[in-house]
């Protein structure tokens, strides 16, 4: 292999190669640091995701197209996604330089742990063989099971970790033994050679079957999709508040990346085979996390389930596959990224001395003690709720056209269905906040970082409902 190829490649990848190193140093570099001069490591990783994006941003206008065999690709969509994942550390960082001084956290390998997660999340996104994404998405796993469980002296965040380190191993093994099979029916795991392998199959085969059953049940997983959802809501409870909204955002944007690469590209020639299941755990998955997110006091589970939902909405735009298609959910998990971020902000920045802020009855009142943090929120639980005109509305509604010009029209109506009974737990919140009179003080933690972050996503929130042909424009231009 010569020196013009090895290099090509080492550029192709620069952006994995900047985040991975740094964060290797950074290891290093925390052993130096004094233990109240900490806050320096955050700033640093923040400078390292920024040099990450801007690498990537420099690499899509270039002809370096695929690297280490064709196992590593660099192209609009990967881009695309890269840049969502960018945008959740980003948001994750600045939240947590207040959150682990309350909770007393020890930040240097917090910061290292989240960017060997973004390293594995890019490798995800740009992945374009079943082993490469296998490795990203372990990267990230391992990282984000500690990061879990960061909290060593609460009972929760242990509880959860343990959980998470479970299921996820065996979603991990099954995710593998899909693979396997894969490999064994076409004798490689190159997507674009296993769509070629495809289309001299039998798209009805029994091994074939079993494989696609494999591979949707390891990715949905990672996904929290029905049923493999059941560890989200303790997760989403028992992690420190910055990782739960990191995980809620980052690694469901890495996995619908791959799932989307994944079944769009590889298996499109079987998607007879896996689009009524995918259609299926679509809407059960929706069913779940808006039916079960009615009924829950802790702000934390409910949006574990409206998560759950929000997935649900994504793998729709899956199922209605096309050019379209892709551009819906590319568009709605760039959307999510914004909202979500935003309102689990709210919840960290609620975090103050003894007060957790974490059930929803301690959002009473809000708006009489602080009408523009209370507005904040308002804006991100109406786009959460997909109401008109803050983004969370355009999501929904691209989600719903694609459905409808792919001819799934009863979906769409079962989703709008859905989105109405899940506005409610949503509302909810804006009922407490506005309709009621404050039982206590509200002593919010706004530091500059969080003020950055909440400022960031509301934004967004605000503009792509406002403004949404140009983001929508870029999701298509990035289409695979």
């Amino acid at each position: 292999m010569d020196f013009e190829v090895l290099t090509r490649w080492f550029l192709t990848s620069i952006p994995e190669v900047i985040v991975i190193s740094a964060a290797c140093c950074l290891l290093m570099v925390d052993l130096f640091i004094k233990k109240g001069s900490r806050d320096v490591i955050a700033y640093l990783s923040l400078a390292t995701v920024i040099g990450a994006a801007a690498g990537t941003f420099v690499l899509a206008g270039s002809s370096l197209q695929a690297a280490y065999s064709g196992m590593f690709v660099v192209d609009g969509f990967a881009t695309f996604f890269k840049m969502v994942v960018y945008l959740a550390t980003i948001l994750s960082i600045l939240l947590s330089v207040s959150f682990i001084k309350v909770e007393a956290i020890e930040q240097g390998e917090y910061y290292v742990l989240l960017l060997f997660a973004l390293g594995g999340m890019m490798i995800m996104a740009s992945g374009a063989d079943l082993l490469s994404i296998y490795l990203g998405l372990e990267l990230m796993a391992l990282s984000v099971y500690v990061l879990t469980g960061f909290m060593r002296r609460d009972q929760r965040s242990n509880e959860a970790a343990m959980k998470y380190v479970i299921l996820g191993a065996v979603s991990t093994g099954i995710l593998l033994y899909g693979i396997s099979l894969v490999y064994g029916l076409t004798g490689t795991t190159r997507l674009v050679d296993i769509a070629t392998a495809l289309s001299h199959m039998d798209g009805g085969d029994t091994a074939l079957v079993l494989a696609l059953v494999f591979l949707i049940s390891g990715f949905a997983f990672k996904v929290a999709a029905f049923p493999f959802h059941m560890w989200a809501p303790d997760v989403y409870e028992g992690a420190p508040t910055p990782i739960t909204a990191f995980m809620s955002v980052g690694p469901k944007a890495a996995g619908f990346a791959v799932i989307l690469r994944v079944f769009l590209d590889a298996f499109a020639g079987a998607s007879e085979v896996w689009i009524v299941v995918i259609a299926a755990i679509a809407v059960l998955t929706l069913a779940i996390g808006s039916l079960v997110a009615l009924v829950q006091t802790n702000i934390k589970r409910m949006l574990a389930y409206s998560s759950i939902a929000h997935a649900g909405y994504a793998l729709l735009g899956l199922v209605a596959g096309g050019e379209d298609g892709i551009a819906s959910v590319m568009l709605y998990v760039f959307i999510y990224a914004f909202m979500n971020m935003g309102i689990f902000g709210a919840v960290i920045v609620m975090r103050k001395g003894d007060f957790v802020g974490e059930n929803i009855a301690d959002y009473t009142g809000l708006s009489k003690v602080h009408p523009g943090f209370a507005l904040l929120m308002l804006i991100f639980l109406f786009s959460l709720a997909g109401i008109p005109p803050t983004a969370g509305f355009i999501a929904k509604f691209y989600i719903f056209v694609a459905l409808i010009q792919s001819g799934y029209v009863v979906l769409a109506v079962i989703a709008a269905l859905f989105s109405a009974i899940a506005a409610f737990f949503y509302i909810r919140i804006v009922m407490l906040m506005y309709m009621k009179e404050p039982t206590g003080g509200f002593d919010l933690n706004l530091t500059p970082a969080a003020r950055i972050a909440l400022g960031i996503c509301g934004a967004g929130t605000v503009l792509i409902g406002i403004f949404p042909s140009w983001f929508l424009d870029l999701a298509q231009v990035s289409v695979f």
